[in-house]
């Protein structure tokens, strides 16, 4: 091909101009809440009410200590991190034993069970509560960390099993049939061979999983009483009184509250990435 060629055919590309528009517009829309999010945890509550959307004016850092103390963040961030370890802990296991039969064993009533998990992944929830709550009280499961880890388990891991059986199904068998060819047992095959290959999709459920029991709050406010026990999702309760609400003071414990979640996603993104790129059976 000719120079005059080349030049013509780079001549002819479309431009990229209307692309980076509109990804610029979608960074816009993304970024913009949260730089709002920002200004306002800067602002006193007056000052919210009188500039919602621009930068403060004089910035008011004390919100921050100020949201601390008032939201009990202190108790609220332990009992979370134990509700989103336990979730998680459950989430996988449930859910990888779940996936791993479905997707290999080739049990029977396997289309069965699909159509129940993608039902109950879409029905809400809620409907439950009233016979959910009155079955709980009766095991005293209420107003305990374990039984909203319960609970939790039954809400996340449907989706999980769906998305982790779609992830099992497409790896190859052939790392299996070799292990079963010299004795291992299904379980060591599990998780000997499988788990090394699939540990992407246990990481992609376990994070889906970790939001959200991090920010569910349904639950949590309705089978939890105690102070003593609240999740971080509660302590929005302590800035509004009967007819107003302190959105400084909200505004800061929102940054409180994603603080935690977007370092988790930052720690664990290269790692992510780094596992879905990588092939073959490690150790």
């Amino acid at each position: 091909m000719s120079v005059a060629e080349r030049r013509g055919r780079a001549g002819r590309e479309p431009s990229k101009i209307p692309y980076y528009v509109v990804l610029s517009a979608l960074a816009f829309f993304a970024l913009a809440p949260l730089l709002v999010l920002v200004f306002n945890s800067l602002k006193s509550n007056a000052e919210v009410g009188r500039n919602p959307l621009g930068p403060p004016t004089s910035p008011v850092f004390e919100n921050f200590p100020t949201a601390w103390a008032q939201g009990n963040f202190a108790t609220t961030l332990v009992n979370s991190t134990i509700l989103t370890l336990g979730t998680v802990v459950g989430v996988c296991v449930i859910a990888g034993m779940a996936a791993y039969a479905m997707a290999r064993l080739d049990l029977p009533g396997t289309d069965g069970v699909l159509l129940y998990l993608f039902v109950a992944s879409a029905l809400p929830f809620q409907l439950f509560l009233v016979p959910l709550f009155f079955l709980w009280n009766t095991l005293t499961l209420t107003n305990t960390l374990f039984g909203l880890v319960v609970i939790y388990w039954a809400i996340f891991s449907p989706f999980a099993t769906l998305l982790l059986r779609s992830y099992l199904v497409a790896l190859p068998r052939g790392f299996e049939d070799a292990a079963r060819i010299d004795g291992a047992s299904e379980w060591q095959v599990f998780t000997r061979v499988v788990l090394p290959l699939s540990w992407p999709g246990f990481l992609t459920i376990a994070l889906v999983s970790a939001l959200g029991a991090w920010n569910e709050f349904f639950f949590a406010v309705t089978f939890i009483q105690d102070d003593a026990l609240k999740p971080v999702s509660t302590s929005f309760l302590a800035f509004q009184s009967q007819f107003s609400q302190d959105w400084g003071l909200t505004s800061a414990a929102s940054i409180l509250i994603m603080l935690p979640v977007v370092v988790l996603f930052l720690l664990l993104q290269r790692r992510f990435i780094d596992g879905l790129t990588a092939g073959g059976l490690k150790g």
